[in-house]
C-alpha cells in the first residue's frame, strides 16, 4: 500500500482518471480498498479533494474482536477457555484475529504467550517493529510518541508531548497523533472538568502495552539467545505484573464501555470521563484519581473503581478509608451537588464485607464484559 501510494507511482492519479472516465459508468465494477494503514486511506481516498472527492459510498471500520467475539473465535478453533483465561490472552494481544489464530489448543495460555512473545521466532516477538514500519513513513517519530504516551498511565497532554518529543514533531504533531489514533493504538480524551484546555492521550492497544512493558526490555537478550521456557509464568507474581495487568484491564474496560453502561443502566447521553487532582507540591491536601465516571442525566454521578484481581477483591477498612477520601476530594474540588454512586468493575467480583455493603452500589464483573453487545 505504501509503495503503490508513493507519489512517483502515480497510482492515485491513475485511479482518479480511470474511475471517473470509465469504471464509474459501469455498474458491474466495484472498487473496494482495504488495508491496515488507516491514515493512508483517509488522506488519499476518503478526504481526497481531487477527482475521487465524495466518491465513497460506504465505509467499514474493521475493529478488533470484543471479548465475546474472541471467545467465539477460539471455540471455532476448538479452543475452549474460561473467561479469565481468555482475558489473560486478550491482555497480551488484544482482539486481533491474526494473533489469536496462532494460539495452539494443546498449550496453556501462559505457554502460548511464552511461545509467541518470548522466542525469537515467535509471531509477536518482532511484530511491534514490523507494524510501525509498515504503517508509518516516519516510524521513529510515531514510535517515540507511543512510548511517551505509554509512560503515563492516566494519559498525557498534547502540550506535554510537544515538550518531551526529541524528534521536534512541530506543527505535524496533531497529524501524527491522529494517525496513531486512526490505527487504533491510542485514544484521545478530555478529563472531566479539567481546568487546563487541551486533549490528552492514552494507550488503547493491548499488544502495544504488553510489548513495551515485557518484550522490549529483553528484546536484545531474546534476539541473541532464546529465553528459557516459562519466562512469562515467572513474572506473574511480580509487582510489575500487577501494575501492568491493572493498566491493561482499564484499557479493556474502555473498549467495552457499552456493556458497562448497560450493566449499570446508564443512558448513552451521560458524559463519560476520568478525573484526577494533584495538589501543589508541598501542599498537605490529598490528591485523587478516578478511573472512570459517568455524569448522568438524572442528577447523579456514578464513580467507578476498576480492579483486576484473580480472586474476588476485598474492600477492607483501609481501602474503605482511601475510597472515602477520594470521594471527599472529588466532591470538594468539583463542587458537585449531584448524588454520588460507587460502582466496582472487578474482574473476579467483589467479596461482601461490611464496608462494601456500606459504600458500593453496583458491581460489574468480568462475565458482564463477555456479553454479546
Amino acid at each position: 500500500m505504501n509503495y503503490l501510494g508513493w507519489q512517483p507511482s502515480k497510482l492515485i492519479q491513475a485511479l482518479d482518471h480511470y474511475w471517473n472516465r470509465y469504471w464509474s459508468l459501469d455498474s458491474r465494477v466495484k472498487l473496494i480498498v482495504c488495508g491496515s494503514a488507516a491514515s493512508w486511506i483517509l488522506d488519499n481516498l476518503i478526504h481526497n479533494k481531487g477527482g475521487l472527492y465524495n466518491r465513497i459510498t460506504r465505509q467499514i471500520e474493521l475493529l478488533p474482536l470484543t471479548l465475546h467475539e474472541t471467545k467465539k473465535f477460539l471455540i471455532k478453533k476448538g479452543i475452549k477457555l474460561n473467561n479469565a483465561q481468555i482475558t489473560k490472552l486478550y491482555m497480551a494481544m488484544g482482539g486481533i484475529p491474526h494473533y489469536l489464530d496462532a494460539i495452539q489448543a494443546d498449550l496453556s495460555v501462559d505457554q502460548n504467550i511464552d511461545l509467541l512473545c518470548f522466542t525469537k521466532r515467535g509471531l509477536l516477538f518482532n511484530e511491534f517493529n514490523k507494524l510501525f514500519a509498515s504503517l508509518f513513513d516516519e516510524q521513529d517519530i510515531h514510535e517515540e510518541l507511543i512510548r511517551l504516551i505509554a509512560e503515563n498511565r492516566y494519559g498525557i497532554a498534547q502540550s506535554e508531548l510537544m515538550r518531551k518529543s526529541s524528534k521536534n514533531a512541530g506543527g505535524r504533531l496533531k497529524k501524527r497523533l491522529k494517525e496513531l489514533e486512526d490505527a487504533g493504538f491510542i485514544e484521545s480524551f478530555i478529563p472531566y472538568q479539567h481546568k487546563e484546555k487541551g486533549i490528552y492521550y492514552r494507550i488503547l492497544d493491548e499488544y502495544t502495552l504488553f510489548y513495551l512493558k515485557w518484550i522490549d526490555p529483553i528484546w536484545n537478550a531474546i534476539k541473541k539467545r532464546d529465553k528459557e521456557k516459562g519466562y512469562w509464568l515467572s513474572k506473574q507474581q511480580s509487582a510489575g505484573w500487577h501494575s501492568w495487568a491493572g493498566y491493561t484491564f482499564e484499557a479493556i474496560c474502555y473498549k467495552h464501555i457499552g456493556l458497562i453502561r448497560r450493566k449499570l443502566e446508564i443512558t448513552p447521553g451521560s458524559e463519560m470521563g476520568t478525573w484526577r487532582y494533584f495538589p501543589d507540591k508541598g501542599s498537605l491536601e490529598n490528591g485523587a484519581q478516578i478511573d472512570l465516571l459517568f455524569d448522568r442525566e438524572d442528577d447523579a454521578i456514578t464513580i467507578c473503581e476498576i480492579k483486576y484481581t484473580t480472586q474476588p477483591f476485598v474492600l477492607d477498612k483501609e481501602y474503605a478509608k482511601k475510597l472515602q477520601r477520594k470521594i471527599d476530594v472529588f466532591t470538594m474540588r468539583t463542587k458537585t451537588e449531584k448524588q454520588l454512586f460507587i460502582a466496582f468493575i472487578a474482574s473476579a467480583g467483589l467479596k461482601p464485607t461490611m464496608y462494601s455493603e456500606e459504600l458500593v452500589n453496583h458491581v460489574v464483573t468480568l462475565d458482564d464484559l463477555f456479553v454479546n453487545s
